[in-house]
């Protein structure tokens, strides 16, 4: 009887103390803790690079593959060139804080002086509400300023870009930003403000005490159809000279069936082109600087086909239009450019690409001699990027 009473109080202290601890000792083994951020290993480096060579051919007399017309009809009209050779790096310092570089080795091939260094910039993210950068970037002023070139849906970024890039609001600017995004109901909300020297890249010192200010917000209204609306706005001062930029813009993504895609983008601009006013004689141009204003408008629309045959990914047919003019205040002349073009997509996020199409401009008055010429371009672009 004793045996039997020493054996049920061994099993009653195996239940309540012994077979516990072994099942919590099993349920520790089979659960993977998180991985903690003191064992990710930092710093962390991600290299990049872009390739893009093209073949040319003007097919206006006297107009060479740049755009310019030579009355003396001494004219190069077919060229191959490399319009870019980029190399970067990425490199997380920690969760938060990141460096950036990006360089265009193909600057080379001219001049370099403002040029070949693109990209020099360091970021610090508290959360996704707030991140700061500060250095050369490209501050957000519209919707190619997000956007890197080699996956744009035409062969280069617009010409109101590169006007606006003169004027100090787009292209790579030395400044600082603050950036974040937050939720206001169910419409998620980014922003951007930006203070800037306004003097272009590679500078080293600005070119006076005066800065640009500029903001952008961007209002996601579809998440279905990837409608954005965005909102752009900038003032500053220029050699005491006050100036302002302002523009719109909106993008869309439709899924027209499984294969079928169409994508569109539209975007407004306009603003002071101080650039224009201080490059002209005091004796040819008028005190107000708000007499030359720069203003333009595109379409760009894209239909996509999925085909994934072999490395054939995908086919792309866009056609940008736009309208731009450097002054249309004082000495008008309307820029008009029609950009067709057909790409095929080989890998992944264009890893490969090849793209075909016209440049196509159409100035409201032809000036001899000069790049405002109307004439009509070929290309043919190779594309390469990791």
């Amino acid at each position: 009887m004793k045996k039997v009473n020493t054996l049920i109080r061994v099993k009653i202290v195996f239940v309540l103390f012994i077979l516990p601890n072994f099942l919590h000792a099993q349920t520790t083994v089979t659960t993977t803790p998180p991985t903690p951020e003191s064992s990710i290993k930092y710093p962390q480096f991600q290299f990049k690079g872009l390739f893009q060579a093209r073949f040319m051919a003007n097919t206006t007399n006297d107009v060479d593959v740049l755009g310019v017309h030579h009355s003396t009809g001494e004219v190069t009209q077919t060229s191959f060139d490399i319009k870019r050779m980029r190399v970067g790096l990425n490199t997380k310092l920690s969760e938060a804080t990141e460096i950036v570089i990006l360089v265009n080795l193909a600057d080379f091939k001219s001049d370099t002086k403002g040029k070949v260094l693109e990209n020099a910039y360091g970021k610090y993210t508290f959360n996704k509400y707030i991140a700061v950068t500060g250095g050369q970037f490209r501050p957000a002023f519209g919707i190619e300023e997000l956007v890197p070139v080699d996956i744009i849906k035409s062969f280069d970024f617009s010409n109101q870009y590169y006007e606006f890039g003169k004027n100090g609001w787009t292209s790579f600017q030395i400044g600082a930003s603050v950036t974040g995004a937050v939720d206001i109901g169910k419409i998620p909300i980014s922003y951007a403000f930006s203070i800037l020297n306004g003097n272009g890249k590679n500078q080293e010192k600005d070119s006076d005490n005066g800065k640009l200010y500029s903001t952008r917000w961007v209002l996601g209204l579809s998440k279905k159809h990837k409608i954005n609306l965005g909102l752009n706005g900038g003032i500053g001062a220029v050699s005491t000279q006050d100036v302002f930029a302002v523009g719109a813009d909106i993008t869309s993504d439709f899924k027209l069936t499984d294969k079928f895609t169409f994508d569109l983008q539209i975007e407004y601009k306009q603003g002071t082109n101080h650039n224009l006013y201080f490059s002209l004689p005091v004796t040819g141009r008028t005190p107000n600087v708000a007499d030359y204003q720069m203003r333009g408008v595109y379409f760009l629309p894209n239909l996509r086909y999925l085909i994934d045959y072999k490395k054939l990914t995908s086919l792309e047919l866009s056609c940008r239009y736009e309208r731009f003019d450097p002054s249309y205040k004082i000495n008008s002349n309307l820029r008009q450019t029609y950009t067709p073009m057909i790409s095929l997509e080989f890998g992944k996020a264009y890893t490969g690409r090849i793209e075909m199409g016209f440049e196509i401009d159409r100035f409201a008055r032809d000036i001899p001699d000069t790049s405002s010429y109307s004439d009509n371009l070929f290309l043919i672009q190779f594309q390469c990027r990791l």
